[in-house]
């Protein structure tokens, strides 16, 4: 009898250690396999790299030769490449206003930076992250806002639970206006002279998603890179010794660090194993300043704060393994109010119809399933610059060119060098009218400013950009 409770208690004992090794076993498993279960839930993390200044032509995918740009290509190259990808205005707060809001940031008189002096992002209007973080999601936002300096317009009041970056623009070393919200949701001076804003972001990225990984997630990256002031580490710097411009050659160095940390980023997200429910979004803010900084907008005419192509036009790259093709170039026109719907109905939670969202849902048109374009008509308001694109066409009123409406067939003629408009009156005033249709719906300027005026003589004014 004895020899029996003993051996019972042994096979009992043997039966509890092996349930513990199984559980142990199972609970890693199912830590390291979170995005499966996500995936099974349909919601998949989102990621929307934002660059600043970048130019249209400053990645290697889009041509540029000098500046390698290894891992912001992966994003082109494991996904879509649109090559017609815009903005909804061409400079800094207003394109971040549209890009988390996804209507034209007209609409709602968020025109200029000034805005953010004493308002910001209208109040009445629901971010994407407020969206995101009502269906379950975390959310974080780690880099340049620009939507706002009062309180109550921080990243943590408009729907995003942490924030680690500047409220504006910013150096890069010793940068201003900076919150933690880790550490206090108060404005703090960065006071470590090894401190660069660009490494830091990722850094801190790297940790949010650590800490986030067992729930879905969205999160938020806009560098400050490309933007003035050109400043870099000497280890990027030590890359580009065949680049003889110093200006130039700090450019370089600043993109490298830039794809370095977004590089990170990505092989995070993949040792995380989640890179498979991952939608991955790379975008510009604008084109680039050209003289200010070198950025490039190659082939296209014009630069940041213009309505010509080199204004609004900007890198635009989507990556959702599985779910769209890999290596593929779209050529219709799309833009970052598309953002916002696209995530949406990625997640089953479209936005209602009912609400005027000006973008639309990408991925069956980035898939394949509708061949129709995402957008007959875009438009572009900023002070008194304007432009509408209806299919190829495009009217214009820009700074650099003449200070009437300008007709250019961008299918033809993509920098914008052979001006229609005394060829084709019958279309200047269809697109005239188009434009003056929208223009009407839109609010007047919460924040008036005093940017260029559309004329020949102030395209020098390309420094002040």
């Amino acid at each position: 009898m004895q020899l029996s409770f003993v051996a019972t208690a042994r096979r009992v004992s043997r039966s509890i250690r092996f349930q513990r090794i199984v559980f142990g076993i199972g609970f890693w498993l199912c830590l390291n396999a979170s995005s499966a279960v996500f995936a099974e839930g349909g919601k998949p993390n989102i990621l929307l790299i934002y660059a600043d200044d970048l130019g249209y032509g400053e990645t290697g995918v889009q041509g540029c030769k000098d500046i390698p740009t290894p891992n912001i290509d992966s994003i082109a190259l494991n996904g879509v490449r649109c090559t017609q990808g815009y903005v909804a205005a061409t400079y800094c707060s207003p394109s971040r206003a549209g890009l988390l809001t996804g209507k034209y940031p007209t609409r709602f008189g968020h025109e200029f930076n000034a805005i953010t002096r004493r308002h910001g992002l209208s109040l009445s209007e629901k971010t994407l992250a407020d969206r995101l973080r009502s269906e379950g999601y975390a959310t974080g936002a780690i880099g340049k806002w620009h939507l706002g300096n009062l309180p109550k317009y921080r990243p943590t009041q408009r729907g995003f639970d942490e924030f680690f970056g500047t409220l504006g623009n910013t150096p890069f070393y010793h940068p201003t206006n900076f919150i933690d919200t880790k550490v206090s949701d108060s404005i703090t001076p960065i006071e470590d002279p090894e401190f660069y804003t660009t490494e830091k972001y990722a850094e801190r990225a790297l940790d949010w998603l650590e800490r986030n990984r067992t729930k879905p997630w969205f999160l938020y990256l806009p560098f400050n890179a490309q933007h003035a002031p050109l400043q870099a580490p000497q280890k990027y710097l030590d890359r580009f010794p065949d680049i003889a411009n110093e200006k130039r050659r700090m450019f370089a160095a600043m993109m490298a660090g830039m794809d370095d940390a977004i590089g990170q980023v990505l092989e995070k997200i993949r040792s995380i194993q989640q890179e498979e429910n991952t939608l991955v979004f790379f975008i510009a803010d604008n084109g680039g300043p050209t003289q200010a900084t070198t950025s490039r907008n190659d082939p296209l005419r014009g630069f940041k704060m213009t309505t010509f192509e080199g204004g609004p036009r900007v890198p635009f790259f989507v990556q959702w393994k599985g779910h769209l093709p890999a290596g593929k170039t779209y050529e219709f026109p799309v833009m970052n109010l598309d953002v916002l719907p696209t995530c949406m109905a990625a997640l089953g939670a479209p936005v209602a119809s009912s609400e005027s969202i000006d973008g639309v849902d990408l991925v069956p048109f980035l898939r394949g399933d509708d061949s129709n374009r995402p957008h007959n008509t875009m438009y572009w308001r900023f002070g008194e610059q304007w432009a509408v694109r209806h299919g190829d066409w495009k009217l214009v009123v820009s700074r650099g060119g003449s200070g009437s409406p300008e007709l250019y067939n961008l299918a033809e003629d993509v920098g914008e060098r052979n001006n229609l408009s005394s060829n084709e009156p019958a279309r200047v005033s269809e697109l005239q009218k188009l434009f003056d249709l929208w223009n009407a719906q839109q609010a007047e300027p919460t924040e008036k400013d005093e940017p260029a005026k559309p004329n020949a003589k102030k395209a020098k004014a390309n420094k002040a950009a």
